[in-house]
């Protein structure tokens, strides 16, 4: 008997140690965002903290979509490309370090969001092989420099693993591997991760923008 209570009791007290680790999802203040209610952005190069130099364009290519598509007017790709080139920024760290008021001389948008790619790529696990691309990101105000909202995400794609023989699967997980590599597959999961990042009406994402019907209803 008495074993059973102390059975019980370790059993009572994992479970509580592991409830009390459990963080809630942090709540995103949107005072600011919602005072400052931006109409324009301009999307920045992206930091690329991964090893792969695809990262930055494959990620800035499709950040406008989302952000169009919740409502905002999104300056285009290739005309902020230019105009950073015409001014002699080629480095998205150098282009992330612009000061505020330059930006917004230059742009005229209401505001600019940063975004960082943590990790992008193709990885080689054995018996699959797993693309992932993580990134977040920041709005700021480029009026006031005050950080509007901020975000992260992440999308993976572990190509639908293989059936058969352990040498059948580690053939196919190679193959997988090397083709990942050649054809870049991790550029359609940054799409996802891009949309799970920047759309409005996701958990904790932006709000809607002026374009949108859903305006002002977040």
């Amino acid at each position: 008997m008495m074993r059973r209570v102390l059975t019980y009791l370790a059993a009572l007290g994992i479970v509580m140690l592991f409830a009390g680790c459990a963080v809630p999802r942090k709540q995103v203040d949107y005072a600011a965002f919602k005072a400052a209610r931006p109409r324009s952005i301009v999307v920045l190069p992206p930091l690329n903290e991964s090893p792969d130099i695809k990262a930055t364009y494959a990620m800035l290519s499709q950040a406008t979509y989302p952000l169009a598509e919740s409502g905002y007017y999104v300056l285009p790709v290739a005309l902020v490309d230019e105009t950073f080139r015409q001014n002699g920024l080629t480095v998205p760290g150098d282009i992330h370090s612009v000061p505020v008021p330059k930006l917004r001389e230059i742009f005229g948008a209401d505001a600019a969001m940063y975004v960082t790619v943590r990790d992008y790529g193709s990885r080689y696990q054995v018996l699959s092989s797993v693309t992932r691309v993580a990134a977040n990101a920041k709005l700021v105000d480029l009026k006031t420099g005050d950080v509007l909202w901020s975000g992260t995400a992440v999308a993976a794609n572990d190509g639908g693993g293989s059936s058969g023989s352990l040498v059948a699967m580690l053939i196919t997980a190679a193959v997988n591997q090397a083709m990942n590599h050649l054809t870049d597959a991790a550029y359609p999961v940054a799409g996802v991760a891009s949309a799970r990042l920047l759309s409005a009406g996701t958990p904790n994402g932006i709000l809607y923008g002026p374009r949108s019907p859903k305006y002002q209803s977040d």
